[in-house]
C-alpha cells in the first residue's frame, strides 16, 4: 500500500511539472551557500547568490547571476557568471555549466564550472533547488571549491499576469 501511495504522489508531481520549462519562461532565484568543502579549511563562510533566467528552448535555460561571499579572515568576494541550465527530465532534475569572474583585493580568478540540481515545485512557479556544484580555479587548484548550495526560484511566463478579458 505503501509502494501504490508514494507512486500516486510522483505521479501527480511530474504531470504538474510537466509544463514548468518550456520556451519563453523566465526564472528569478536566490541561493544561499557556505556548506561547500574545499582544500583550505574555512571557518565562517556565507554566500548570497541572485540569479536570472531565460528558457530559450524548452528544457534549456540560458542564466546570468551576481553573488557576494564573505569568508573570515579574508577580503569579501563578488561574483559576475553566466551559464546555462539543462533540464534533463520534467521532473525539475537539471545540469548546468558557468563561467564565473571573481574578484576581490587584489585577486581575480575565472572559474568554469559544473552543477547538478533538482527544482522542487512548492506551488506552479515557486520552487526550491538544491543544489551540488564544483567551481574550478584557473590561477590555482586549491582555490577550486565544491559544495551544496540551495535556493528558491521562481518561474515565470509571460502570459501568467495579464488581465483576462
Amino acid at each position: 500500500m505503501k509502494k501504490l501511495g508514494f507512486l500516486l504522489v510522483a505521479l501527480v508531481v511530474s504531470m504538474t511539472a510537466s509544463a514548468q520549462f518550456e520556451k519563453g519562461k523566465a526564472y528569478l532565484g536566490a541561493s544561499l551557500s557556505g556548506i561547500d568543502i574545499s582544500s583550505q579549511a574555512k571557518k565562517f563562510h556565507f554566500g548570497l547568490n541572485v540569479k536570472a533566467g531565460y528558457l530559450f528552448m524548452d528544457n534549456l535555460m540560458a542564466t546570468a547571476q551576481v553573488g557576494y561571499e564573505h569568508l573570515e579572515d579574508t577580503p569579501d568576494v563578488f561574483t559576475l557568471g553566466v551559464g546555462g541550465r539543462y533540464y534533463i527530465i520534467q521532473n525539475g532534475l537539471y545540469l548546468g555549466a558557468s563561467l564565473k569572474y571573481k574578484h576581490a583585493d587584489e585577486y581575480n580568478d575565472f572559474l568554469p564550472g559544473v552543477q547538478v540540481g533538482y527544482a522542487f515545485f512548492l506551488s506552479r512557479t515557486v520552487t526550491i533547488e538544491p543544489e551540488l556544484y564544483i567551481d574550478f580555479s584557473t590561477k590555482k587548484f586549491e582555490n577550486s571549491c565544491f559544495g551544496l548550495g540551495i535556493g528558491v526560484g521562481v518561474y515565470l511566463f509571460k502570459d501568467q499576469y495579464k488581465l483576462k478579458k
